[in-house]
């Protein structure tokens, strides 16, 4: 692997161990500390925007933010499927970070969705790690195009804000590597962040703070990470064994309580002072670095910054349903409109927790509506309070009814409030307030042209989908959103976002839902491999919208999709798409693949590749997709490594998991894979075995002859071959009577590995 980080490097020689240990921990609750001539650097808070405390805030970093361009928020960046511009956005953040003299801005989040539960969902970008790490790699070349340092988080395993400074999550080697690190790895091998930031949680029993598997072999040992490992601020249980596992910066500070720990540790020889010198090295040649480093110079041009966040916001809208001979959208201008529901005129636009922004301005959807439409009507429908009186709610109800009634489209902005979405907990269900509800079933039967907006930072059940003929996905859009919203609604930009994660018809449909969010400490992921639209494809099980699927005002076809292997041993997919609408658009092309007769489990299908492309009316141009070899491999967990089982693939190319327009297959050669046999291997294994299996045929004619004798005796159709098949070869002595010793057995399995060495 490159180093990325480039330019000059700490000499810490002559520091005693006392000034190591002190590099290897915070000063305050965002700063390092200085020694020497190692200058003290600021992390911050991110992902979607900087969140940089002002100067004279309260001691735990919570308290007000300079103002800063909030984008939109992961969940809705996700949906935008869009790399390029995902790295335009870490652009932004590294200019805004480089201004104010940030040298790290804590982002990006790449957790799995396996649970829309949980309560940091909105921080993430999808239910597949595909999408996740191409998207989390986009937004990491941007921020450190800049100079700053990002911050990939949480590494590993963190899907849940209940219990999370304590909970194990137990999770076997396979979903582990495929599902729940996989997008980390692509991220670090990709693109190369200056830190991963480990999260709070154990990983099968172990703190991630302190698991040298994690953080050393497979981080730094397989994937070749050449940074720093900072913990989440107060994930150090053990800061000694945490330094061992090679956790290289605790975070926040502790008035150096803990870097007296590891001075003695390394006085008792508990510590080797190799790993105290690689780590300091590593958190000194950052800050060396990153006072070598140029700033960009401010001020900040707010205005470019708001109109990138409103493109990103209109990009990454989802068009879930817009039904009829005549779509309600777009919305024309000269209709009259009801527009109802509070957030219309006070957006959710960002999750609460480390992640708040204090934006530089703030677009709402009412006064962006009536830029276009300046007749349009409001009605609030709904308290944003939790308490809200009964009479006040009704009120509220009858208003916008009376409203929805008199207007041509009534456009109702629903979604949840702040206090059911945050960091530091779970959500309880995935259902709109009741009250929500009641307004959008009682405005649809005052008139049946409305269109729901949601705001929402994880997926809700929309059990009004079949009465409602246009629903619009805004998840939580950033500063921008509200005029983001009224460029979709209206028709200025086509909508092209499409989900990246699924819409369930019900909690307890979901993947974890027995699993979830575990108890005594412990949470079981149960589901395995089957996370998201590998759960529900697999079981073929309905849903309110799949993974993957979004509208647009225009239409797409798709021609017969081609794959061949290429000289990298990459499978290129080519498809050419055709614009059959009448407008502009940007189709989302997905490539799908399968393997039919595997050897192991593995889910229906599995994203493995996307790409998006824009055509005007009429337009067709050929897509390539490059699928790599490596998407192809799964862990296998007996050679402890990742293979690529050879075969015919299936791949299928389309506009969502259950929206497939093309399929064909390709041929993939595998990966040699040879595992020593041992007494425990089934007969069949060793039959099957290039080597072993001519010399064990041969060596156990008489017991072949022997199962053909009780072969005879079995009911007609039974094969004794099959039944003995899974029998271990340990074990055939008690059935050869005599005629096969363990000692020929040993002696065959040691010729035939020998042999295959």
């Amino acid at each position: 692997m490159t180093d990325t980080l480039t330019g000059p490097r700490a000499d810490l020689t002559g520091l005693t161990v006392e000034q190591k240990a002190a590099l290897t921990s915070g000063e305050s609750f965002w700063r390092t500390k200085a020694v020497g001539d190692i200058p003290s650097v600021m992390l911050t808070d991110g992902p979607h925007g900087l969140r940089k405390q002002r100067e004279g805030g309260d001691h735990l970093g919570i308290g007000d933010s300079v103002p800063a361009t909030c984008f939109p928020p992961a969940v809705a960046l996700g949906s935008s499927w869009d790399a390029e511009l995902a790295e335009r956005i870490g652009t932004a953040l590294g200019v805004e970070s480089s201004i104010e003299d940030v040298a790290v801005i804590l982002g990006p989040g790449i957790n799995i969705k396996r649970s829309p539960l949980c309560g940091r969902n909105f921080e993430y970008l999808s239910e597949d790690p595909i999408v996740s790490g191409v998207l989390g790699a986009g937004i990491v070349r941007g921020i450190q195009s800049q100079g700053v340092g990002a911050s990939l988080k949480h590494f590993a395993a963190n899907n849940q804000e209940d219990d999370r400074m304590r909970s194990s999550s137990d999770v076997d080697p396979r979903p582990l590597r495929e599902i729940y690190l996989r997008g980390f790895q692509r991220v670090v091998e990709d693109a190369q962040p200056h830190t991963v930031m480990c999260s709070y949680n154990r990983i099968n029993g172990v703190f991630a703070s302190e698991n040298c598997w994690l953080l050393t072999d497979v981080l730094r040992g397989e994937w070749g990470f050449d940074g720093l490992v900072v913990s989440d601020w107060g994930a150090v249980s053990d800061r000694v064994a945490a330094l061992r596992a090679g956790l290289d910066l605790e975070m926040p500070g502790n008035g150096g309580q803990s870097d007296a720990e590891v001075v003695a540790a390394l006085a008792e020889g508990r510590l080797d002072e190799a790993l105290l010198d690689a780590s300091a090295q590593r958190n000194a040649d950052l800050a060396v670095r990153w006072a070598a480093t140029p700033r960009v110079e401010g001020p900040l041009d707010v205005d470019a910054h708001h109109e990138l966040a409103r493109e990103a916001a209109a990009r990454s809208i989802v068009l879930l349903k817009n039904d009829g001979a005549e779509p309600l959208l777009p919305l024309a201008a000269d209709r009259s409109l009801a527009v109802i529901g509070a957030f219309a005129e006070k957006p959710r636009y960002q999750g609460a927790g480390s992640s708040m922004i204090h934006p530089t301005r703030l677009d709402d959807a009412l006064t962006a509506i009536r830029a276009v439409a300046p007749d349009a009507v409001y009605a609030a429908g709904f308290s944003l309070a939790a308490d809200a009186p009964e009479d006040e709610t009704a009120r509220l109800r009858d208003e916008a009814v009376e409203a929805a009634a008199a207007a041509d489209v009534a456009v109702v902005f629903a979604g949840l409030p702040a206090r059911l979405e945050s960091e530091g907990y779970d959500r309880e269900d995935i259902d709109l307030p009741a009250d929500q509800l009641a307004l959008i079933d009682a405005v649809v039967a005052a008139n049946p042209r409305t269109v729901v907006v949601l705001s929402n930072g994880a997926v809700v059940a929309l059990p009004f989908a079949e009465r409602v003929p246009a629903i619009v996905e805004a998840w939580l859009l950033g500063q921008a959103g509200g005029s983001a919203t009224a460029d979709v609604l209206f028709g200025a930009v086509n909508p092209s976002g499409k989900l990246t994660e699924t819409i369930p018809l019900r909690l307890e449909d979901t993947p974890a839902f027995l699993n979830f969010p575990g108890e005594e400490g412990h949470v079981r992921y149960g589901e395995g491999l089957f996370v998201g639209y590998r759960w529900y494809d697999a079981r073929r099980m309905a849903v309110a919208f799949p993974f993957g699927h979004g509208l647009s005002y225009t239409s797409f076809s798709y021609g017969d999709a081609t794959a061949a292997v290429t000289g990298s041993g990459d499978v290129e997919v080519r498809v050419t798409v055709t614009n059959t609408g009448d407008r502009a658009g940007r189709e989302i092309v997905q490539v799908y693949t399968s393997l039919a007769d595997s050897s192991v489990q593995r889910p229906v299908r599995e994203l493995k590749g996307f790409a998006s492309v824009e055509l005007a009316a009429g337009e067709s141009r050929e897509v390539v997709i490059t699928v790599r070899r490596s998407d192809l491999a799964y862990w296998d967990i007996r050679a402890e490594r990742w293979v690529v089982e050879g075969g015919e693939y299936t791949v299928e190319v389309g506009a969502s998991s259950r929206d497939l327009r093309s399929r064909t297959t390709v041929s993939v050669d595998g990966d040699e894979l040879r595992l020593p046999l041992t007494r425990e291997s089934s007969l069949g294994e060793v039959m099957a075995h290039p080597v072993a299996g001519p010399m064990v045929r041969s060596a156990l004619a008489g017991m072949a002859q022997m199962m053909e004798g009780a072969s005879a005796i079995m009911p007609e159709g039974v094969s004794m071959e099959k039944m003995m098949n899974s029998f271990p070869i340990g074990r055939v002595g008690m059935m050869a009577g005599g005629q096969v010793t363990t000692e020929m057995i040993d002696g065959l399995l040691a010729a035939a590995n020998a042999q295959q060495g």
